[in-house]
């Protein structure tokens, strides 16, 4: 084998090739390529290694607690589900160009955790940045945020990403103060990022977490004016039974 240039090839950072030099040069001098050829190959590893790398890093900076696979979800078992419309939306990712919300609205256990998961690391494995969250630990943050003046900054980070995906809307209570926070942040990703949310809660319960009409007249009146629903209402529980999809 020749020597390794491993300085040079660690000064470009071009580790792939570092990393995998006997193989590419064994394979060379097997197939008998020309220079031209040898060094488009180095450069196509070493861009689909970066690549590679730069998705693992949003997948790991989005904090999704379980990664879940739309291929695997159990259509079969939901029969009341419009999986047409929900492969429509996946497939495209129109939503995300066109700055819509996803709401995903039905019982416990029925699947909006994991399909609003393969919404989003599919939205991730194509370049954009995303944030799996909470609604609870959300609320937390802001309202810390504001008691540690980092209030500013810490809502810009999440206005910032492409996909922020909100789990359990409502799952808590919240305090007036914590709602307005709350309100603030939606108000400024609407028009301008996608997001997506799960609740159990239909619309005309929302008042039961915010207990502010006000706040709730008017978050309801930007989510649902760029937005697509998928009501899952009428669908089962899967958690726990035979064919639930797995984590990826």
């Amino acid at each position: 084998m020749s020597n390794i240039p491993s300085q040079e090839l660690q000064k470009l950072r071009l580790y792939h090739t570092l990393e995998n030099w006997n193989e590419i040069v064994k394979k060379a001098d097997k197939e008998n390529i020309s220079y031209s050829r040898f060094l488009s190959q180095i450069i196509q590893m070493e861009y689909e290694s970066k690549l590679e790398k730069e998705r693992l890093a949003r997948i790991n900076r989005a904090k999704i607690p379980t990664e879940y696979s739309i291929e695997t979800y159990p259509f079969k078992l939901q029969p009341k589900l419009n999986k047409k419309s929900i492969m429509e939306a996946y497939d495209s990712m129109n939503y995300i160009g066109e700055n819509k919300n996803l709401l995903f609205i039905g019982p416990t256990g029925c699947g909006k955790t994991g399909l609003s998961t393969a919404f989003l690391i599919h939205a991730l494995n194509h370049g954009y940045t995303g944030r799996f969250i909470d609604f609870s630990e959300l609320i937390h943050i802001l309202f810390t945020s504001r008691a540690d003046h980092m209030e500013q900054k810490i809502v810009d980070q999440f206005v910032r990403y492409d996909i922020l995906l909100i789990d359990e809307l409502g799952y808590i209570s919240c305090q007036k103060e914590q709602a307005s926070l709350f309100f603030d942040l939606l108000r400024r990703r609407h028009g301008k990022a996608a997001t997506i949310i799960t609740t159990q809660l239909g619309f005309d319960e929302w008042g039961s977490f915010l207990h502010d009409p006000h706040i709730v007249a008017a978050l309801l009146d930007r989510i649902t004016s760029n937005c697509i629903i998928f009501n899952m209402k009428d669908c089962q529980s899967i958690r726990g039974k035979k064919g639930q999809y797995p984590s990826i």
